[in-house]
């Protein structure tokens, strides 16, 4: 809820947010609090002005949800690759903490399919009439997979969103800026993680279509800017090169595969508590759908097929 006095258009708003039905199962209040002050301390976020028992009260960021057509703007995009290189700059140290940081991934994987092996709460949403569900079983040997693939893969661990679909980008075109809002998953977890998840939601929520995944031209041309932003924010030589955006995009293609996973469980926990009218056991067994569209693409993938490819396409590559 959006709360102010006179105009909305002119004068400050405040929002309120109450907590969705029994998300204190597989979400970590203090942690999003942690990240609130974190992100607004960096210019990154909005200020937080208080919290309650089941919600918090926040300042609201002036602009336009994304859509579609905005993400793949390439004026809007880059903004988006470049916020974010600068948000996984900052450092655990900068957070108070100097102790090594681990990757949330793989214990927030394991909680959530926990907590829906354990579940037996009736289902609260509405669901298609003889919808297909995942198979848990299918679900855990890919994990397992995935896990002794990824744990080799030399992906530096910074702060993450770990949920920037296009309704949590705020769009400001009279500034010329992103924010990006919503923090209840946002931890300490794999950079390619972060940007292969948000990749991921290019083909959408209400019809997931994997055919609008962006293309390997768009993918690149933002990471390039990605790769300029983090390394000026962590004041290096900005200067990116071809290989430098080759690696990057072999181990995003690689971690968007568990992206998939992860929110394919959430959906299936959704499925027992949310009280939100979405069909989340479709949405579940659509990102399960499309995880195994991709795996065969991803999972092999090596940077020494793209090296030795002629540079076509991006005139930076």
């Amino acid at each position: 809820m959006g709360c102010y006095v006179g105009s909305m258009a002119e004068d400050p708003v405040v929002l309120v947010r109450v907590y969705g039905q029994r998300t204190e199962l597989f979400l970590d209040r203090e942690k999003e609090l942690e990240m609130f002050q974190v992100l607004h301390t960096h210019g990154c976020g909005p200020e937080l002005f208080c919290s309650f028992s089941n919600g918090i009260c926040y300042e609201f960021i002036r602009g336009v949800v994304l859509d579609d057509t905005l993400l793949r703007q390439p004026s809007v995009y880059r903004l988006i690759a470049t916020e974010m290189g600068k948000i996984h700059s900052i450092k655990c140290g900068e957070m108070g903490n100097g102790t090594p940081v681990t990757p949330v991934l793989w214990s927030r994987l394991s909680q959530f399919l926990n907590l829906v092996q354990s579940s037996d709460a009736p289902q609260q949403q509405r669901s298609s009439a003889h919808v297909e569900t995942p198979n848990l079983t299918v679900i855990i040997t890919e994990m397992e997979e995935l896990k002794t693939l990824l744990t080799h893969t030399n992906s530096p661990v910074v702060l993450c969103h770990n949920d920037l679909l296009t309704k949590n980008v705020i769009y400001n075109k009279e500034e010329g800026t992103v924010k990006f809002i919503d923090y209840e998953y946002a931890d300490f977890n794999y950079q390619a993680y972060d940007i292969g998840n948000h990749f991921n939601e290019f083909a959408g929520i209400d019809n997931v279509d994997s055919s609008l995944y962006p293309s390997r031209e768009l993918q690149f041309d933002w990471l390039s800017a990605y790769l300029e932003s983090f390394k000026s924010c962590n004041a290096v030589d900005s200067t990116v090169s071809r290989e430098e955006v080759l690696e990057l995009y072999v181990q995003v293609c690689k971690f968007s595969l568990v992206a998939h996973l992860f929110w394919c469980l959430w959906a299936l926990l959704q499925a027992k508590h949310s009280t939100i009218d979405f069909d989340f056991k479709r949405y579940a067994m659509a990102r399960f759908n499309y995880y195994f569209e991709k795996k065969q693409e991803f999972f092999g993938m090596r940077l020494p097929q793209f090296l030795q490819e002629p540079r076509a396409g991006h005139t930076d590559l």
